[in-house]
């Protein structure tokens, strides 16, 4: 109730003149508990340089708002009044990257900072496609309009690492505080901007435990067909960051709670429907959150691997069907799964290789006779290979005694690998026929 008086108060909601006029409320340090210490030195430097240069400069958005929800934040991005070539004058190593919205990347040590101008309010003749997704954004401003202009309440934060105060315009903090998450501005206006702003409200209220606002949520399943307008590299990136969220199990049946995943990996609710192939990707799934809580890396290419297996068996097992032999069949299986991943979304070719690899090296698992499986565990992949198959084992796929094999033969010396090797079941070679000799041709004179 006291949320919607201070709204009413403060005229807020759709119209953009009257947002833009919103007076931040300044949090102190002792009240929300970040301290400059808890940023990261790269992004305190980027701070403290603008603003000494004269210029605003705050960090912004993900990294506060983790923060204050007690999480690590992967990133630390910087805001200010400065344009991106101000801010580039700024730094000795940076450079100017973006089009539809131009971002500045400050080099500090290994870390790179991104560094964004205060967004301005979009005009009517703000350049948009058919569907009302915005093209075109170099529209600077003030940072009152960057505010209205963010997708979240709870992502228009602003820390000052030289006073530790946090500026929050559209009640963040206390929609923090009450686990849900909130659209600045009209739902369905926002994400006609950018669809790929329903794929985020997954997967933060998954991250962060949030509840979706009910207006922000109601929009999602009608209008869940935008995010075929999408570009491709996008949809590849925002994926990544959902299953490399460490909640990539809530963040999938969120979606499918929504009703987003048919649009975000084509085949993935076939995927899902199959039992085996259920357990097998949630399995996966769950053991990529545990080694990212763990703060162990993840690969993409293993993701995208495990995600897409069960159609590639389907693939494979139909080809085979027509008489093409298993290896040939295999590989064509991968190529038609990962063509039409690749209508929808921006594999990379390095990735799509792995993934391949990957696949690959499955069925030479089985061999384990002769010099094939000293092959197969010199190959670059066999570390990820080798997981995979341990993930199909948890499954039922296969049989826990392949993969124990292999967690032996991988730990054992040389001799003890020699005399773990199978018998060699192949055809045996077939042994050469010697042609009879021709006779001699008879000399008439020695007969006569």
């Amino acid at each position: 109730m006291i949320r919607k008086l201070i709204s009413r108060v403060l005229k807020l909601g759709n119209d953009k003149p009257t947002r833009s006029k919103q007076v931040a409320a300044v949090i102190p340090r002792a009240s929300h508990g970040i301290s400059r210490e808890q940023i990261s030195p790269g992004s305190r430097r980027v701070c403290e340089t603008l603003q000494s240069h004269g210029f605003k400069a705050y960090v912004v958005g993900g990294a506060v708002r983790d923060l204050l929800a007690g999480a690590r934040p992967k990133d630390f991005d910087v805001a200010t009044d400065a344009t991106p070539e101000q801010a580039k004058r700024c730094f000795r190593r940076s450079r100017i990257i973006g089009r539809r919205f131009q971002i500045v990347h400050a080099y500090m040590g290994q870390e790179i900072v991104e560094i964004t101008t205060f967004r301005g309010a979009l005009g009517d003749d703000a350049k948009t496609d058919a569907h009302g997704r915005v093209l075109n954004d170099n529209v600077f401003g003030t940072m009152a309009e960057d505010a209205a202009r963010r997708d979240f309440t709870v992502n228009a934060l602003y820390f000052d690492p030289a006073t530790e105060q946090i500026h929050d315009y559209h009640h963040g903090v206390a929609d923090l505080k009450q686990k849900t998450l909130r659209m600045i501005g009209d739902p369905r206006v926002r994400y006609r901007e950018d669809p790929v702003r329903m794929l985020r409200a997954v997967r933060l209220a998954a991250k962060l435990g949030l509840a979706i606002d009910p207006e922000a949520r109601r929009p999602i399943r009608e209008m869940a067909e935008l995010l075929e307008n999408v570009p491709a590299a996008r949809l590849f990136d925002e994926m990544l960051k959902l299953l490399t969220s460490g909640h990539a199990v809530r963040c999938l049946q969120q979606l499918r709670a929504e009703g987003l995943h048919h649009g975000v990996l084509p085949l993935l609710d076939v995927i899902l429907e199959q039992p085996l192939g259920e357990k097998f990707v949630m399995l996966a799934l769950a053991d990529t959150d545990a080694r990212i809580r763990q703060g162990k890396s993840s690969s993409p290419s293993f993701l995208f691997a495990t995600l897409l297996w069960h159609e590639v068996l389907a693939a494979w097992e139909r080809i085979k069907a027509g008489e093409e032999p298993p290896i040939p069949a295999l590989y064509q299986a991968m190529e038609e799964v990962l063509s039409i991943q690749g209508e929808k979304l921006a594999i990379t070719r390095r990735i799509a290789g792995d993934i391949k690899e990957i696949w690959a090296l499955q069925p030479r698992f089985e061999q384990r006779a002769g010099k094939r499986p000293y092959g197969v565990l010199e190959h670059p992949r066999f570390r990820a290979a080798y997981d995979f198959l341990r993930l199909r084992t948890e499954a039922g796929e296969v049989a826990a005694e392949l993969a124990d094999w292999w967690a032996r033969f991988q730990e054992a010396d040389g001799e003890t690998r020699s005399q773990m090797l199978l018998p060699d079941q192949g055809a045996k070679k077939k042994r050469r026929r010697r042609k009879p000799r021709a006779a001699a041709p008879t000399d008439p004179a020695a007969t006569a």
